[in-house]
């Protein structure tokens, strides 16, 4: 007997009659009622360029669910430029709309009884929020990345809007003119997708590739290109195969063999320091408890071998035009640093997704034998200031080792106008903290004030340690995700100007200390009163009542076999 799909709950029956009157009103008859329906997920539109063109890709994932048998609905979701809210209290909703995307996912695939999803984000948050969601309702799912944008062409050479936040450092600086910065401004960001390098969006782009959730040769496909209409009826093929079979579905997938492949592929390209806060949280989703110290294991092991802006000299563009992601895993998995028998979205395996893949071009990606660094570009630091962890973007850093004095600041505010003014000395320590996911509200990123910083030439002289979040374009020796957080009572929070503290990213160290005795630190901790900033009511409050910390994922809910 054939399985009967579980939206036949919203239409069969008697008492369902008004249901048909809904259904027929979007213009379905009762054959098309009949079929499988799915919910079409996506964050398109003008908030930013990441969003620009999602609703147009929709079109093209209804078209194929429709062709395939399905029953499509588009189903738009909110989302949060980061680009738009950097720099200002705004951020504060950065990290919480990865949650309200999840929230929605979850409200209209199980209030509408969806039989299956087809998700497409393309922005920091989007991509994590939308996964999370396929993994909390656990019905035949597939997500695409929206793509990149192509980078910028400026004084003969390409660029993108990072390099933007660091010009403005120089002007600051006196090194550059407004009429430079200006330029440049213009021409960073010349197309609608996300930024162009290997920052937070199209880094978990290639961890939706790596966990199997998304087709493999998806996430670098550049937003604007033509393929990507085809791309997206493929993947809509692949989802309704899935549909019609009642599986595999996003839990089968997410394993946590997967998730150490995902936590591969970040350290492989150099990805965002972003990566360690999403995938505990994807993982607790699935019910699995994966914390920052599971992906400091993996991140230690895995050697980097692709030459990935920022760190690097290459753009997402670039890494499609060699074989996209699939060049990067297929070199891991034949290393043995990724378990190719993870199931993927299409019912195969990884390692049978990868048999295809090209190798390593020797530029874009190097072969695991010429690898860049032995041990990653993300590492994760432990010691008696950040017992939780806490995350260096290591790519491209030329300073792994750093010993000085402590400068504090009570907000990002109060950090960003003392870099701009210059007041701080070269060889300090900034200490920016209560902006945890509680503390901030909202686990704010610090890009404008880490940017100020490589623009006024001390990116590798000038520590930067937070309870808050980093950009994945972020460089130079930036710390953050501290925890536990101020708020939470955590060391940083007894940290006064002039301790000294001492920073070693070296593989044989990883560690990040503040030089006082056990009992000092007990004693100033003792004296702690935790320092939040005010929030009145609303959505801020509500995120602050329930966070989570940020080494298991910065969660706000128990978790489907009550893991948190």
């Amino acid at each position: 007997m054939t399985r009967p799909f579980r939206s036949s709950a919203i239409y069969e029956g008697t008492l369902r009659a008004t249901t048909h009157a809904f259904l027929q009103a979007l213009g379905q008859d009762d054959d098309e009622i009949r079929r499988p329906h799915i919910g079409v997920f996506h964050t398109g539109g003008e908030m930013s360029p990441c969003n620009l063109n999602l609703r147009e890709q929709a079109q093209h994932a209804k078209t194929g669910i429709y062709a395939h048998g399905g029953m499509p609905h588009e189903c738009p979701v909110v989302s949060v430029s980061d680009g738009l809210s950097v720099a200002h209290p705004g951020m504060r909703y950065s990290l919480v709309s990865r949650e309200l995307i999840a929230d929605s996912v979850e409200a209209s695939t199980e209030a509408h009884q969806w039989d299956g999803i087809f998700a497409i984000g393309a922005c920091d948050k989007n991509l994590p929020g939308l996964m999370m969601g396929m993994l909390r309702c656990n019905v035949p799912a597939v997500f695409v990345h929206g793509g990149s944008a192509l980078p910028g062409h400026w004084q003969g050479r390409d660029t993108h809007v990072g390099e933007t936040y660091e010009t403005i450092g120089k002007v600051l600086a006196g090194e550059a003119s407004a009429d430079t910065l200006q330029a440049l401004a213009h021409a960073c960001l010349p197309t609608a997708g996300a930024c162009a390098g290997q920052f937070t969006a199209n880094t978990m782009g290639m961890v939706s590739e790596a966990l199997g959730l998304a087709p493999v040769g998806s996430c670098m496909v550049p937003a604007v290109y033509s393929e990507r209409a085809p791309l997206m009826r493929r993947a809509a093929a692949t989802l309704m195969r899935a549909v019609m079979a009642h599986g595999p579905r996003p839990r089968d997938i997410v394993t946590r063999a997967a998730l150490e492949n995902a936590c591969a592929a970040v350290s492989a390209t150099g990805g965002s320091t972003n990566a360690a806060l999403h995938l505990p949280a994807l993982a607790h989703e699935a019910g699995i408890a994966f914390t920052l110290a599971d992906v400091a294991r993996v991140f230690a092991r895995t050697p980097l071998i692709a030459d990935l802006q920022p760190g690097g000299r290459f753009f997402a563009r670039d890494l499609h035009h060699v074989g996209g992601a699939g060049v990067v895993l297929r070199a891991l998995l034949e290393s043995g640093h990724l378990d190719g028998r993870a199931l993927t979205v299409t019912g195969r395996t990884l390692a049978e997704e990868l048999a295809t893949a090209p190798a390593p071009d020797g530029r874009v990606v190097h072969a695991v034998a010429q690898a860049r660094s032995p041990d990653g570009g993300v590492t994760v630091l432990t010691g008696n200031l950040c017992p939780h962890g806490a995350l260096l973007k290591t790519a491209g850093l030329g300073t792994l080792v750093h010993r000085g004095p402590v400068r504090v600041f009570e907000c990002e505010e109060d950090a960003q106008a003392a870099v701009a003014a210059r007041a701080y000395d070269v060889g300090d320590v900034l200490v920016i903290r209560n902006e945890g996911p509680r503390g901030g509200p909202g686990m704010r990123e610090m890009l404008g004030i880490t940017a100020l910083l490589y623009g006024q030439g001390v990116g590798d002289r000038v520590a930067l340690l937070t309870d808050g979040r980093f950009s994945g374009a972020t460089r130079g020796l930036c710390v953050g995700h501290a925890g536990p957080e101020a708020a939470a009572g955590g060391p940083i929070a007894a940290l006064r100007n002039g301790d000294i503290v001492a920073i070693d990213a070296r593989p044989e160290a990883r560690t990040i200390v503040v030089e006082l005795s056990d009992e000092e630190l007990a004693m100033r901790l003792a004296a702690v009163t935790p320092c939040q900033q005010p929030v009145r009511g609303g959505l801020l409050e509500k995120y602050r009542a329930v966070v989570g910390p940020a080494h298991r994922g910065a969660v706000t809910h128990s978790g489907p076999y009550g893991t948190a």
